[in-house]
């Protein structure tokens, strides 16, 4: 029986957001990044809305957001997106769920391509993404440097079939 939900973010939620991101950070498979961002430098970073996290027992175990591709007003519905799980919750279908949710909500919010920057040793997200759709566009060899190494980051995008045709 599944006793979690999927909500919108709210800025107390922050602290498990962080908590998750600082995983995604210390396994070195999910970001560059070297730092979890301060509330309001993540508030700024990604879009105010499709900002999604994944609630059991009170504690955030996921989160989904956006961030803009481009401030041109005619790529206003292609954006980046961000999906972290708690390796904790592996297995129990949560990122599926989020997927299908931030899909769905993404459209309803006019947007009719996301993207998403994935390591290509990062298989459970790479699968995760073709699920949906996704399709690898490149590997863009070398992109970022992290630890002294040089890795490959994968551009994987979705158009939308209903929005942006």
């Amino acid at each position: 029986m599944q006793n979690w939900e999927i909500r919108n973010f709210k800025k107390e939620n922050y602290s498990d957001v962080a908590r998750i991101y600082q995983m995604g950070i210390e396994g070195r498979n999910a970001t560059f990044q070297k730092e979890v961002p301060t509330l309001e430098a993540w508030d700024q970073k990604y879009l105010d809305v499709c900002r999604f996290v994944v609630m059991e027992d009170g504690v955030a175990i996921g989160w989904a957001a956006l961030l803009p591709f481009s401030a041109m007003p005619s790529y206003r519905g292609v954006a980046e997106l961000s999906i972290y799980i708690d390796p904790v919750a592996a297995g129990k279908g949560i990122g599926t769920a989020l997927m299908a949710h931030i899909v769905t909500e993404s459209e309803k919010a006019g947007f009719w391509t996301l993207q998403s920057l994935v390591f290509p040793e990062n298989t459970a997200s790479i699968a995760l993404h073709k699920k949906f759709g996704f399709k690898t566009l490149c590997v863009h060899e070398k992109l970022g440097e992290m630890d002294g190494v040089f890795r490959d980051v994968a551009l994987l995008e979705r158009r939308s079939e209903i929005t942006g045709k």
